[in-house]
């Protein structure tokens, strides 16, 4: 079973509030859900939707046409009433617009009713959550349509997470100190939800700018703090220079990084995977740092759990590298996450013992100097260090492989495409669930790049099939980093890369897989 519901109004309606009501009470059930936000730059007005999956097995996507229509105002219907599937609903504001600002609760009592979700689940989680004003409109919902689903309660234990969410918990895990940032879409989100878990030993705050936010993260590694700094883009080109002062310092910190469309501005509400090139490389100079992409909430907790405990082991920068579509989607999942790993220091403090740091070369001892030899012998020191995290990184997950292992054909993707690839490989021919003919293989570690990749890549040519790329960028930059590591160029005819902002729906990518031959 899976259903697919576009809720949709003006910025400030409460779309999100309907889609966390139907949310919270089916995964009550044991239901999986999926829910992806689409709104613009807007406080208020426009138009606004959210589109929310909802299945008796795993899923990590939306499709491109829905069973249901929740509007909050006539632009939906108009918008929207063509990607209807046949013998498709919509709930109407116009019944319920005398509701005021309990319309949303109204038409969420609706939607519940023609799922056949028994009422007494409904008004109780309304009144525990609105209060008893919202429970008479949402009872005015319930009972003015009929059931056209029956919603059995399922033997799943599921919670619901962000990927922003998953970013925090794999934080405080880590035992941090201090999170800085200068609000910027997507990446505001984990500044907003840590901010409201501060204690005595952690911290946020807001700076001036991006520059002040990576160079006070520097300062206050410096006396032993563990610390993360959050931009998107824009931002993050602000503090490449802070990073170069990273790598020359040594000073360990960790950088969430939550890709936009760009460049410039871009479209600051939407998606896309455009920022993979400007994390490997930003910063001038050379020197060592580690890329990690999760692909969803629980990843999102494990390996930012794995960047602290590499950026501290080895006084170096860690990356991790999200989006706006990872970041704000609303994942469901069964799965717990891995067992936490301890995050300690690993390096002299201020004030226990005489430390030197600064953006100068210099030798073993913080010493400024320009000698050649010095200079030279540092240079090999960084590189050495990198060898070193190479090694450690293989303890981790680095890739991981979904499906038959000896499937004919291989699909790769990084970061938010893992869940919507997933989905469709099963669409097309259970290959995740079952044995199909086509196998993913997940790109977790971009920087180091796991050697298995061109193994893999290599077995699958060997056999005939086809490796196929998926990414949401112009240029495919993951394929252009596999070619640069292993020499392999993946075929433009077999790159499906989407490039408007949007995510991929799962209809749509299983018909673009099933073209290429």
């Amino acid at each position: 079973m899976k259903l697919n519901i576009l809720i949709g109004g003006k910025a400030g309606q409460g779309i999100n509030s309907v889609s966390e009501i139907i949310s919270e009470i089916l995964a009550k059930l044991g239901y999986f859900t999926f829910n992806y936000r689409d709104y613009q730059s807007l406080i208020r007005g426009g138009h606004s939707f959210n589109v929310l999956c909802i299945s008796d097995e795993r899923v990590g996507s939306v499709e491109s046409k829905f069973d249901i229509i929740v509007a909050l105002d006539e632009k939906t219907i108009e918008v929207h009433k063509n990607e209807l599937k046949n013998n498709g609903t919509i709930i109407d504001f116009k019944r319920f617009e005398n509701e005021g600002r309990n319309l949303n609760v109204a038409l969420a009592g609706a939607l519940i009713k023609i799922l056949g979700v028994d009422k007494k689940i409904l008004t109780e989680h309304i009144k525990k959550r609105y209060g008893e004003e919202a429970v008479k409109s949402t009872e005015k919902g319930f009972d003015f349509i009929g059931s056209k689903f029956k919603l059995e309660k399922q033997k799943s234990k599921i919670v619901i997470k962000t990927g922003s969410s998953g970013v925090c918990n794999g934080a405080l895990n880590s035992d941090i100190n201090l999170y800085l940032g200068y609000p910027m879409t997507p990446a505001t989100g984990v500044l907003h939800e840590l901010a409201g878990k501060e204690n005595e030993n952690f911290k946020t705050f807001i700076p001036e700018n991006e520059i002040a936010a990576v160079n006070q993260g520097l300062g206050a590694s410096f006396t032993g703090s563990k610390v993360m700094v959050g931009t998107a883009g824009g931002g993050f080109d602000l503090m490449t220079e802070g990073l170069s002062f990273q790598g020359m310092s040594e000073l360990p910190l960790v950088v969430y990084l939550a890709s936009r469309p760009g460049p410039g501005t871009g479209v600051p509400t939407y998606t896309m995977q455009d920022d993979l090139d400007v994390a490997l490389h930003g910063g001038h100079g050379e020197f060592p740092r580690v890329v990690i992409a999760p692909g969803d909430p629980i990843e999102c907790e494990e390996k930012t759990n794995e960047a602290f405990y590499l950026s501290q082991k080895f006084n170096s920068l860690s990356i991790i590298l999200s989006d706006k579509h990872l970041a704000e989607s609303e994942f469901s999942s069964d799965r717990k996450p891995n067992k936490i790993i301890s995050v300690k220091l690993n390096r002299k403090i201020p004030g226990k013992e005489i430390v030197k740091s600064s953006s100068y070369e210099h030798d073993e001892k913080g010493n400024t100097t320009e000698n050649s030899e010095i200079t030279k012998k540092m240079a090999d020191l960084r590189l050495k260090k990198y060898e070193e995290i190479k090694k450690e990184c293989k303890k981790f997950q680095m890739i991981k492989l979904y499906g038959n292992k000896n499937a004919k054909n291989l699909i790769i993707g990084w970061g938010s495409t893992k869940t919507v690839i997933l989905d469709a490989l099963d669409a097309i021919d259970d290959s995740i669930k079952k044995i199909g003919n086509y196998k993913f293989l997940q790109v977790l570690y971009l920087k180091p790049l796991s050697d298995e990749i061109k193994t893999e890549i290599e077995k699958t040519m060997k056999a005939g099939g086809k490796v196929i790329l998926i990414e949401n960028n112009v240029t495919g930059q993951l394929g252009r980093l596999i070619r640069e590591k292993t020499g392999i160029k993946i075929p433009i005819e077999n790159r499906i890369l989407k490039y408007d902002s949007r995510p991929f729906f799962a209809d749509e990518l299983k018909e673009e897989i099933l073209k290429i031959r």
